[in-house]
């Protein structure tokens, strides 16, 4: 049996469900939200983080990367239905 102990909520802008235990920095980091995006879940997350600066700038990097794969597919989407 397993118990999940975290707060959640819905996300419309990524229509996902979203760890609030977190600062919102972190979420969007995670999420692959773009910088200034309006988010919905605006104060609901944690104020102070418990990741290390080394986990979070891995899990920058990742959104990075993340974003920069959601840019090409949805560029190849547009080459191909062109």
């Amino acid at each position: 049996m397993c118990f999940f102990d975290s707060p959640v909520g819905r996300c419309e802008a990524v229509k996902e469900m979203v760890l609030l235990d977190e600062t919102q920095n972190e979420c969007a980091c995670e999420h692959g939200c773009p910088p200034g995006c309006a988010c919905p879940l605006a104060g609901c997350f944690a104020t102070v983080s418990d990741v290390s600066e080394e986990m979070a700038d891995m899990l920058a990097a990742k959104a990075a990367d993340a974003a920069v794969a959601k840019a090409a597919a949805r560029k190849m989407g547009q080459a191909v239905a062109a």
